[in-house]
């Protein structure tokens, strides 16, 4: 084994000390507060010297990502500790940690979640995919057995092969081994509602974007969640 050398350490602590500054001003004032320079001010040291941590701002935007990434796993991880056995607990447990963690980060969550795909990163490449497929493997092996399999997409979607296979090559390249039976068409079908209805409803809410004042937004949440269940022959 290697030894970590000194060297190596406080080049680890300065990295983690770089990105929480500038985490801290993304929370504060945005991403686009996100600069080289505004860092080194903080840091009182020079722009140019920070390039010897971080090829670009981009560079440290992505490492920034990893850790958002990291702590909304740990979030949605944790709140499956509670909720036991149930299917139903658990995919409501993770929906709506998901949905709390995006209101209580909104600035964290347009960073991972609403940034150019250039920027983000291919789905292979993106640490979301990591999150979202370490979660959502187990839960979408044992739905798949569940789900009404004659409730499956109204219509020919000609992308489902494709998504199959990209789903399927995206949890082997996690290290995930999901079964063949667990990536059947109407268990993707549903898998990718499910997540576009999730993905829709929080982003609306985040960004502010509903056409109205909602003062009850946690029913609204609930009951799309039932509704969900129920078109898919859980409930």
């Amino acid at each position: 084994m290697t030894e970590v050398t000194r060297r190596e350490r406080l080049r680890a602590a300065t990295e983690a000390e770089i990105r929480q500054h500038a985490r801290t001003l993304l929370v504060e004032h945005g991403r686009e507060a996100v600069t080289l320079r505004a860092i080194a001010r903080e840091l009182g040291i020079t722009a140019p010297a920070l390039y010897r941590y971080y090829e670009s701002r981009e560079d440290l935007l992505r490492q920034l990502r990893d850790d958002i990434c990291a702590d909304l796993a740990s979030e949605l991880h944790a709140a499956l500790e509670p909720v036991g056995e149930d299917f139903l607990e658990k995919i409501f447990g993770v929906c709506r940690a998901f949905r709390r963690w995006a209101l209580t980060h909104p600035e964290e969550f347009a960073l991972v979640f609403a940034v150019p795909q250039g920027e983000a990163g291919t789905w292979q490449a993106d640490q979301f995919a990591g999150v979202f497929l370490g979660i959502v493997g187990p839960l979408l092996i044992e739905g798949a057995l569940k789900i009404d399999s004659q409730a499956g997409p109204p219509f020919e979607l000609p992308d489902l092969p494709a998504n199959r296979e990209a789903l399927a090559a995206a949890f082997s390249a996690e290290g995930i081994e999901v079964p063949q039976e667990a990536l059947r068409p109407d268990a993707v079908y549903f898998l990718l509602r499910w997540w576009v209805r999730l993905y829709g409803y929080v982003a609306l809410e985040v960004f502010g974007r509903f056409p109205f004042d909602l003062q009850h937004a946690d029913l609204l949440f609930d009951s799309i969640l039932h509704e969900l269940t129920h078109e898919i022959g859980l409930a």
